[in-house]
């Protein structure tokens, strides 16, 4: 690392950090006039919001906003360079086109890096914080939220391991309680356990499912066994807190829960995990978004035209927006239809990759 390269990375470092403080004002304050009634009606005063939501809310936008931040900053930076004929002085003095990336490239890793490790273990801490919030004081007055399908409340069917299934009616999250069970064991592709219950109660002294009124059937080579019972405890792989819909789930663990909890709901049998796994993939899509924005800013504003910073700053909005845009794009084919939810997360970095070597080749060197 030479003068130029920290004088370099200091610009990148100095103006990306200027543009998110200035967005993260902007967007809180949005943010607050837009919840002003739903924050009035909580009843919590000005330091519990702040500590009970926006500590969380902060970080996300943060997360969210990340790439575009580092985006926008090279190029406002680099363009002034460039207007400034700083540039031009560097390649005539004899350093190469490709010697002159070598602080973006650094920079760009050294963000990258910073936000992968944030996606793995700080911003789901964040998002935890926003996401109770939410749930306690927000979604209670949403329509969307905690619909009722059909006359069932709260019904989960699950797989609890290879070869048993289960079935919970009506859940009760604060008694820990269903109104209807069943369980069911299959090997063979045929039924040989049965067990349905009135009722089914979490006892917190064994911690094992307690059933009341359940009635056993065994089926074997012999024929049909039945068993009445008042009350009876079973072992399963499945704890009352795994029974709660929870909307936020993905975004409040971090990457290695994100993983164990896909593979355990692979393993039940459960459905709808592509937004699941897309968000997975993309804790570490994202970061290497970062790296290519930077050399793509990089090539937009090295060259002097006309229209100053003003036209690199136009050109390069309008290349976010279509990055911003083709992640959308692929998320939603993932999570409505059958797109690989890795390759969704991945796609934008692979299109655009094609236009940084694009750019690369066109700039003035």
């Amino acid at each position: 690392m030479r003068k130029l390269d920290w004088y370099i990375l200091k610009k990148l470092l100095v103006t990306f950090f200027f543009c998110l403080l200035l967005f993260t004002v902007v967007a809180v304050a949005v943010d607050s006039s837009e919840k002003s009634e739903d924050f009035i009606h909580s009843g919590l005063t000005t330091s519990q919001i702040i500590t009970k939501y926006y500590f969380g809310f902060v970080p996300f936008i943060w997360s969210l906003l990340f790439p575009l931040f580092v985006f926008i900053a090279v190029i406002f930076f680099t363009s002034r360079m460039a207007t400034r004929s700083e540039i031009i002085a560097i390649l005539a003095s004899g350093t190469s086109y490709n010697r002159f990336l070598r602080p973006y490239l650094f920079g760009g890793v050294l963000l990258a890096g910073l936000l992968w490790v944030g996606y793995r273990y700080w911003i789901p801490k964040a998002n935890a914080i926003q996401s109770s919030f939410r749930s306690n004081y927000l979604d209670k007055n949403d329509p969307t939220k905690n619909r009722v399908d059909g006359n069932c409340t709260r019904c989960y069917y699950k797989r609890v391991d290879t070869n048993t299934f289960v079935g919970i009616r009506n859940f009760d999250t604060a008694s820990k309680s269903a109104q209807g069970f069943f369980l069911e064991t299959v090997k063979n592709n045929k039924l040989v356990y049965n067990i349905r219950a009135g009722s089914i109660n979490w006892d917190t002294a064994t911690r094992r499912w307690k059933l009341f009124n359940a009635t056993e059937r065994y089926i074997d080579s012999m024929g049909e066994r039945t068993n009445f019972r008042d009350t009876m405890l079973i072992t399963l792989n499945l704890k009352p807190e795994e029974l709660v819909k929870d909307d936020y789930i993905k975004d409040k663990l971090t990457t290695p829960e994100l993983i164990a909890y896909i593979k355990q709901e692979e393993l039940r049998g459960s459905e709808g995990l592509n937004a699941v796994k897309v968000e997975r993939y993309r804790r570490t899509a994202t970061p290497a978004s970062v790296l290519l924005l930077t050399l793509i800013g990089a090539a937009i504003a090295s060259r002097r035209t006309r229209g100053g910073s003003g036209m690199h700053l136009a050109l390069g909005i309008t290349i976010a927006a279509l990055f911003i845009i083709s992640d959308r794009f692929s998320t939603v084919f993932a999570t409505k239809a059958d797109f690989p939810p890795m390759l969704a997360a991945w796609m934008p970095n692979i299109l655009f990759s094609f236009v940084a070597y694009r750019l690369y080749r066109l700039t003035p060197k």
